[in-house]
């Protein structure tokens, strides 16, 4: 019987280098097929709280935020591509006609829509929701700060439209959410992604595969196991 772990992400759906690191983290686990079985869960890491709800252009928010030209954001852009195609997640638009401007929103809401689909529905579900947001704002270019577009993508997987509009409104989601995010950061997670393996074995960035398969290996090897679910 494989080992069983869970791998507690902290990320943004902003985060290109959350969807990259999970790439990579699906390549080990491929590796380790019939030798260790994760549940992933994704918890919330805000880049960005004090955006504020019109957003900011991706390039002139990059700029800003480390001091670069927008020429320079724009070639970090093209090589982050370029590593998103070798990890196995494309960045291209998947719409048609011309794409919209790409944009960095505020990302609370989503971060609560995540966290009541992992109360409500378990796991997998709110992985699968975690991955259509990252299509959503990075392939569809949709603005996943707005109730009416996280209230869509999830309808998109099946899941109640109005259950999952309230759960945006629901002041008590708001307050676990910004729990995890302090608890991030009294482990001293300042960037994301940041892996927390059976609770304990902090895997910080977006990492190769090998590194994701031995570092597994070594928690298993350690009896390292996942702390009992509340």
């Amino acid at each position: 019987m494989p080992a069983k772990v869970s791998i507690d992400i902290y990320s943004d759906v902003m985060c290109p280098w959350c969807i990259i690191g999970y790439s990579q983290l699906q390549k080990g686990l491929a590796q380790l097929d019939g030798e260790i079985e994760a549940e992933v869960r994704w918890l919330p890491f805000e880049l960005n709280p004090d955006m504020p709800a019109e957003g900011e252009g991706q390039s002139e928010h990059i700029a800003r935020k480390y001091g670069r030209t927008v020429h320079e954001a724009e070639t970090n852009r093209q090589r982050l591509i370029e590593i998103g195609d070798r990890a196995g997640y494309s960045f291209a638009w998947t719409g048609t006609g011309e794409p919209p401007k790409a944009m960095i929103w505020n990302t609370f809401a989503a971060h609560k829509l995540l966290k009541w689909a992992l109360i409500e529905h378990g796991a997998e579900v709110q992985n699968r929701l975690k991955l259509a947001l990252f299509d959503a704002h990075f392939q569809q270019r949709r603005n996943v700060s707005d109730p009416e577009v996280l209230t869509d993508v999830a309808a998109s997987l099946g899941l109640d439209p109005a259950a999952a509009r309230a759960a945006l409104d629901d002041e008590a989601l708001g307050l676990i959410v910004r729990r995890e995010q302090s608890q991030a950061w009294d482990m001293n997670i300042s960037g994301v992604p940041a892996m927390v393996v059976n609770g304990q074995f902090l895997i910080p960035g977006a990492q190769e595969p090998e590194v994701y398969a031995q570092a597994l290996r070594r928690v298993v090897a350690k009896g390292i196991t996942p702390p009992a679910q509340a």
